[in-house]
């Protein structure tokens, strides 16, 4: 029987779409991926072995050895992002994801029903991926993902109590002003580290009309992270960016 590949993010929406997953398909059919990155929050971790038990299945981890799994070893290639994406996806996810998949999967992964436009322009682009759409098809938004874990007893990831709308890695450069700005408060060492990756590859994460805005320069007051777009940090995101390249 073919293959249900669960990519698990350490996300609530797809923590609770790898749950429907499980039961719709059975544990003998589910494999769970989650692609380690250096840079998350550590209590992932925590809640990667919370979702193990109420999964009742183990996880498969990996990550990309080349780069130790760490966004700055690629951002040592002098490039942060751009209108196609940013590399860190690409060489941390994608390809991983890339190596590990097989041609006749069915892949699980969490659009919730917000996202329903954007699971409707990804299967107009990926037409060779066969896609499970489990969250979007029981009708489940981003905060019912994250009741269902409260009243499973699971705690939710840090990052989403200090009020990040997703569970990326501390500091991501698809951010906005308002997200840096958080940053600042919440992880100034992160802050201050990728303000200093900036100057040494000469690229900023922020601009405006006027050019350029580096984090060293960067206005504490500027931006409204609640009014930013979401940030996305997937494989099938970054799939989509490439098919406008």
């Amino acid at each position: 029987m073919r293959r249900i590949l669960c990519h698990y993010s350490c996300g609530a929406a797809s923590a609770v779409a790898t749950k429907l997953a499980i039961s719709k398909y059975g544990k003998d059919r589910v494999e769970i991926l989650n692609i380690h990155l250096k840079e998350e929050h550590p209590d992932n971790q925590r809640f990667l072995k919370d979702c193990e038990e109420w999964f009742g299945m183990k996880i498969t981890t990996v990550q990309n050895e080349k780069y130790n799994g760490s966004i700055y070893e690629v951002f040592k290639q002098g490039y942060l992002k751009g209108i196609y994406g940013a590399p860190c996806t690409t060489q941390l996810k994608r390809k991983v994801r890339a190596e590990f998949q097989r041609e006749d999967d069915i892949h699980i992964f969490g659009y919730t029903i917000e996202e329903q436009q954007r699971a409707i322009d990804f299967e107009d682009r990926n037409e060779d991926l066969d896609v499970d759409w489990t969250l979007i098809d029981a009708g489940l938004s981003k905060p019912d993902c994250l009741a269902l874990l409260q009243d499973a007893g699971i705690e939710i990831p840090v990052m989403y109590k200090l009020g990040y709308k997703n569970n990326n890695c501390i500091g991501c450069v698809k951010g906005g002003m308002g997200y840096w700005n958080k940053i600042r408060e919440d992880f100034p060492d992160v802050f201050a580290r990728m303000a200093m990756v900036e100057r040494e590859v000469d690229h900023s994460i922020n601009k405006d009309p006027k050019g350029a805005v580096f984090l060293d320069e960067l206005d504490p007051k500027r931006g409204n992270m609640d009014e930013e777009m979401d940030i996305e940090c997937s494989f099938f995101c970054q799939m989509a960016k490439d098919d406008l390249a």
